[in-house]
């Protein structure tokens, strides 16, 4: 038991490394100081369950998938596009089943099941946590763009595109009309204000 725990412990302080990587994509389009893999995946498991919500789906679930969807850029990185015709890479399953090795039974099933799944692209928490990869992506590039960051259209271009349901498509469609800061513009009915 000693030795999983330490292993744990281990693979706690390497998914930490998720905060310190930049998401490359953005370096290449000019951003100075982009996210990190942990700050997309955050706001990617929000996506997931806001859609799965909308979709029918469980939630819960596809918060999960998505909170795992790039942990294995701890040891691949966060390859931009345009090395993808000259890398080849691992795939994210394999990556998995090596970061897992020696954790306790329930949490490696519960990450690779994760991961299975998402990557497997099958059934709706899936593809709510697909969809909200590129949702995500979609709305930084958005954020950038209204920071001064002229080079994001062809990442927004490129979510849309991949979006598959319904509820991603009016969220990206209405994400495009709607200001960053709108929602300063539309508080809360505050009921204690006399």
């Amino acid at each position: 038991m000693a030795d999983e725990t330490e292993r744990l412990a281990g693979f706690l302080y390497e998914i930490g490394l998720l905060k310190r990587y930049k998401r490359t994509g953005w370096l290449v389009a000019g951003v100075q100081d982009p996210e990190s893999i942990a700050d997309h995946s955050f706001r990617t498991a929000v996506i997931a369950s806001v859609l799965a919500a909308m979709e029918g789906a469980d939630p819960e679930r596809a918060a999960l998938l998505s909170l795992f969807h790039d942990s294995q850029e701890t040891r691949l990185t966060d390859l931009p596009y345009a090395a993808r015709p000259y890398v080849t890479k691992a795939p994210n399953e394999h990556v998995t089943e090596h970061q897992t090795r020696g954790l306790p039974e329930a949490v490696r099933s519960m990450i690779t099941g994760a991961v299975a799944e998402y990557e497997g692209k099958a059934g709706a928490e899936a593809l709510c946590a697909r969809d909200a990869d590129k949702l995500e992506c979609l709305l930084q590039a958005i954020e950038y763009r209204e920071h001064g960051n002229q080079n994001t259209q062809p990442w927004i271009d490129s979510s849309l595109a991949q979006l598959q349901t319904a509820s991603a498509k009016r969220l990206a469609e209405q994400a495009q009309k709607t200001g960053t800061l709108a929602w300063l513009d539309h508080p809360p009915n505050d009921d204690r204000a006399g």
